[in-house]
């Protein structure tokens, strides 16, 4: 018979083939119909249920019944492959997937444990068959032919018992010792476990384990723990065993969900949370980690109130009773990488506390910044209001410094973040580099580069710190620092240190391309192209070598690999995707078109064509936002269609990236004129029948009535998005979405977007005043319009264009046309004291250089030739509003040297030495009132055109004679306003109101209640 040959002696037990082979992506073979193979739904439903996979023990009656199913499915697979002239059944078909026990001995742990259906133990169930006299005489003979030491005959005969009774637990015990004497002892292993399904005995499957284990049959040896726990669920051993083993052997889920069984039956177990720690980060499951060591953090506070254990193995006391500052420091980092700032602040400053035995002293949560453990040297200001918290001074070690310091700068706090980040700055670089380093990087990411260079300078300068990644930063930083000829250097030292860092490579070419030398950027954009050329291709030789190599164990010792057919399953076919987009061609033109209908009614305020048009705006919205393809990582690339053609099955990004980078260089070098792009590759301006001005157009409109709505939070992030898409990367339509979200701002009385959006636009419209002018008009009076307006980021902006547009009227020279940014920049900073502060100086030399000229195909800005007092003016406003009145002075007299015949120059100057002349710092106030009524009376004769304007004038000569206490004279200033009002049309606005408010507070001051009662009366009343 084909089952008794393939027992017929030693031989057929060769290393070639394997008794029984455990393949992780098969179940029992393809050809047997009552295997069961996993499916996607299940391997996901896996996942879900990792967590519980080994929480739960299995009923002894319910394992024993599992075992030896398996058992069952074993000898029957055996059988149903044996034919009359094989001689490999067991060789090959002992095939069982591990995955699929998974997961059924997690069905049964779910059943134990009362999830689902709990099932019956049999009763009465013997331990094994009832043998026949046949089997028993064999089994007898075949003892004595082991006790005679004729082991082929004994093997021979156990092999027949084993083909008419494979449930006899002794015959397979007798092979297995009579392979052990035979020197073979992988084979009396095999056979040793496929007896321990039939004796359910815990132990014997541990020592199978680790006997599995000494053989690396690693895969075998988890099968024998995982036994082992289905039989004793108290048996932890087991579990740590399988945890470990799991962990060693890179099967991460494995040993997590051992892990996590552990930590069930030993809540907040340090020792197990610390294993689960590496195993969780390197699974990206951050959010479980940071869980469970929230969980612990709230458990040792509650059982050590006081910050202090007792250790019952050293019988001494331990701080917070084992969850110590590591842990604390381990939490907060975890936090810090989830984004969950605040929740990192809030476990330094606690766990801290609790440790110092401080828990009570709650009151230290009430206030926002970290004064509880302010060093000794730090002052703050507001320290000492009436009721502000008196810093505590309480000591810190300096890793929690460092933990709060990133949290801070991260969430935005930077001036609380620099008090702890100095304080890390100041310890020894080399003993503290890699704190250094992630501050460094805080403030990267901040995009706070002038911070960051310094400390990553300083990590750089000394071998012991210095890194390809710190020296990748340090030019960054420089980079966005505009020090492009420092930047090139590092550049060039890290080129030097890997000739084979591609990506430095290319961002070294940039920066030559920005600096005018095309040919140092083309040679390096050559040498990466060689060398993706000359990249070796990865051949799969060794993984065929593998898959061929034997092995004896029960499983197969590799990690098991998805097949690519398999993830392009539920694909749809280039065909099915093109028609599936001409239906969605079809309902998007249907629906523009009903918007198109109910636009006329919509702009009529319509109630109910608004709202169906809001109805159907809101479909082809997010039908365009939803879009992949109108969205590329790389906005340079223009929408070329759903469908676009592929070049060669379309290259990388990288490289594409590299070979339009030298095709420009070559352009550039000569200038060449021919279009870089051939007619296959010209920009689409139609999306699904509608073209994108009537998409931009629908868009703003759509986000202009949710404003009015309500809902601008909405609107905002609809035009953020739109803002970003391949088509709308050109400048007009850019500047019309900008335009738009200041629409939407201004409405919703947002300033601080206003003017974010304003700045984008000064920023890209370079030297243009009318941008300039956009933002005056688009911030309306107020508080917070006011605060917007001051904000130091816009005057840091308003005061680098201001020293930009000097340096393009006296120094043209030293300026670059910068084609990435389509800006000018100066290649080397120019001596301070022409449009800097006062006091200000640099002491950088000029590079002489010469200036670039507009390029033959992209237009660049005229680079002005006069000084323009309208940024300068402006500049002084904001130090007027700002109270910096001594500044305003001094910008503003700078834009009434450029242009002495406009008013408002005047009028800001006028109030500029007012204000200054009533502060109490000011030495000379006659003085300044002096040239303040001289500047008025410039801005008279300058502004004195119409009866508008005449009322102007007097209302501002008033409020200055009232601002400095003439009554007499703002008195007649303020009824001259009123007079011109009383002889101008009412449309006109003629400061008649704010005349007679002002008047009217004159009156009461002095007594007059009834002349203001008058007041009130003709000009105040509704």
């Amino acid at each position: 018979m084909a089952f008794a040959n393939s027992f017929a002696g030693p031989s057929t037990f060769t290393s070639d083939d394997e008794l029984i082979v455990m393949e992780e992506e098969d179940a029992f073979g393809s050809d047997n119909p009552d295997s069961f193979e996993s499916s996607d739904e299940d391997e996901e439903e896996e996942e879900e249920s990792d967590e519980d996979e080994e929480s739960r023990g299995l009923e002894e009656g319910d394992a024993e019944e599992e075992i030896e199913g398996d058992f069952d499915r074993l000898v029957q697979n055996i059988r149903s492959h044996d034919g009359p002239s094989t001689n490999t059944g067991l060789n090959k078909d002992w095939d069982f997937n591990i995955e699929e026990k998974d997961a059924e001995f997690r069905d049964d742990l779910r059943e134990a444990s009362g999830v689902g259906k709990r099932r019956k133990k049999a009763k009465g169930r013997q331990a094994g068959p009832v043998l026949s006299q046949q089997v028993r005489s064999l089994i007898g003979d075949g003892n004595q032919a082991y006790v005679d030491s004729n082991l082929p005959e004994a093997v021979r005969i156990m092999q027949e018992v084993i083909r008419i009774e494979p449930r006899a637990a002794s015959a397979w015990s007798v092979l297995a010792q009579c392979y052990e004497d035979m020197n073979q002892p992988q084979k009396a292993l095999q056979l040793r476990i496929m007896a321990a399904h039939l004796r359910h005995d815990a132990d014997e499957w541990d020592r199978l384990a680790n006997q599995s284990r000494e053989l690396g049959y690693n895969q075998q040896a988890l099968y024998c723990y995982r036994k082992v726990y289905s039989l004793d669920p108290t048996n932890v051993d087991a579990l740590w065993d399988r945890a470990s083993l799991a962990k060693e052997t890179g099967d991460l889920k494995t040993s997590r969900n051992a892990f996590l069984a552990i930590l069930k039956r030993f809540p907040h177990d340090l020792t197990v949370l610390a294993e689960l720690r590496t195993i969780l980060i390197e699974l990206s499951e951050l959010s479980t980690c940071a869980n469970l060591f929230q969980q612990a953090f709230t458990h040792y506070q509650k059982m050590y109130p006081s910050g202090r254990g007792m250790d019952i193995a050293t019988n001494s006391e331990i701080s917070g009773g084992g969850f110590g500052l590591m842990e604390i420091l381990v939490l907060a980092d975890l936090f810090n990488t989830l984004g969950e700032y605040d929740r990192a602040v809030d476990v330094i400053r606690k766990g801290c506390r609790w440790l110092q035995g401080r828990a009570d002293q709650k009151y230290w949560d009430l206030c926002d910044d970290d004064r509880e453990y302010d060093l000794p040297e730090t002052t703050r200001i507001t320290a000492g209001e009436d009721g502000a918290v008196a810093p505590g001074r309480y000591p810190l070690d300096i890793n929690a410094r460092h933990r709060l310091a990133v949290a801070r700068i991260k969430m935005g706090e930077v001036e609380e973040g620099k008090l702890h980040a100095n304080a890390v700055l100041s310890q020894d670089v080399l003993d503290y580099a890699a704190l250094f380093a992630e501050i460094a990087d805080a403030y990267f990411d901040r995009e706070m580069y002038a911070e960051a260079r310094p400390i990553y300078e300083l990590l750089g300068g000394d071998a012991a710190t210095s890194s390809l990644y710190i020296l990748l930063q340090t030019a960054a930083c420089l980079r966005m620092l505009d020090e492009l000829k420092e930047a090139a250097e590092v550049y060039e030292h890290v080129r030097l240190a890997d000739p084979t860092h591609n990506e430095t490579k290319m961002k070294l070419a940039e920066i030559y391309e920005t600096l005018n030398e095309p040919r140092k950027a083309l040679e390096l954009v050559y040498e990466v192209i060689d060398s993706r050329k000359k990249r070796p291709k990865e051949t799969g030789a060794t993984q065929a070598m593998d898959s061929t190599a034997a092995t004896t164990s029960l499983f197969e010792e590799r990690a098991a690999k998805k097949s690519a057919a398999m993830k392009a399953q539920g694909r749809l076919t280039h065909a099915q995707l093109r028609e599936l987009e001409a239906q969605k061609e079809k309902d998007v033109l249907k629906g523009y078109k009903r918007a198109q209908e109910l636009w006329p009614q919509m702009l009529s305020h319509d109630e109910e064509a608004e709202r169906l048009w809001l109805v159907e705006a809101e479909k082809l919205v997010e039908t365009f936002r939803e879009t992949r393809n109108l969205f590329l990582t790389t906005r340079t690339n223009p929408f070329r269609g759903m469908f676009p053609r592929s070049r060669r099955k379309q290259e990388t990004q990288n490289e594409a990236d590299e070979d339009r980078m030298a095709s420009r260089l070559h352009l550039d070098l000569e200038h060449d004129t021919l279009s870089r792009k051939s007619a296959r590759d010209k920009a689409v301006d139609v999306f699904r029948g509608v073209s994108f001005a009537d998409w931009l157009r629908l868009i703003t409109q759509y986000c202009f009535l949710l404003t009015t709505r309500g809902q601008y939070e909405v609107a905002d992030e609809i035009l953020r998005h739109i803002l970003v898409s391949n088509a709308y990367q050109a400048r007009e339509r850019q500047d019309t979405i900008r335009l738009a979200l200041i629409a939407c701002a201004i409405a919703e009385q947002r300033p601080t977007v206003v003017v974010e959006h304003a700045r984008k636009l000064i920023t890209v419209h370079q030297f243009n005043n009318e941008l300039q002018r956009i933002l005056i008009a688009v911030l309306s009076s107020g508080l917070r319009p006011t605060d917007a307006f001051i904000t130091s980021t816009l005057q840091k902006h308003l005061f680098r264009e201001m020293k930009l547009a000097d340096t393009a009227v006296k120094n043209p020279e030293v300026l670059r046309w910068n084609p990435l940014n389509k800006r000018y920049a100066p290649t080397a900073t120019v001596k301070a004291g022409d449009a800097g502060e006062p006091g200000d100086e640099d002491a950088d030399d000029v590079e002489p250089g010469t200036p670039a000229s507009p390029e033959k195909d992209t237009p660049r800005t005229e680079i002005p030739t006069k000084n323009n007092p309208i940024i300068v003016a402006i500049y002084g406003q904001i130090c007027i509003a700002a109270k910096s009145y001594q500044s305003a002075i001094f910008y503003l007299l700078h834009a009434y040297d450029y242009c002495p015949e406009d008013p408002m120059i005047c009028l800001c100057l006028a109030i500029a030495s007012i204000g200054r002349a009533m502060q109490r710092q000011s030495d000379n106030r006659h003085h300044l009132i002096t040239q303040a009524m001289g500047f008025l009376t410039q801005y008279r004769k300058f502004r004195t055109i119409d009866s508008q304007t005449v009322g102007e004038v007097e209302y501002n000569f008033g409020r200055a004679f009232h601002q400095l206490g003439l009554y007499s004279h703002a008195v007649k200033h303020y009824e001259l306003v009123l007079e011109y009002a009383e002889m101008a049309r009412p449309t006109e606005n003629n400061f008649a109101r704010e005349a007679a408010y002002n008047l009217s507070l004159i009156f009461v001051m002095t007594g007059a209640t009834s002349l203001a009662d008058a007041l009130y009366r003709r000009w105040l009343s509704i």
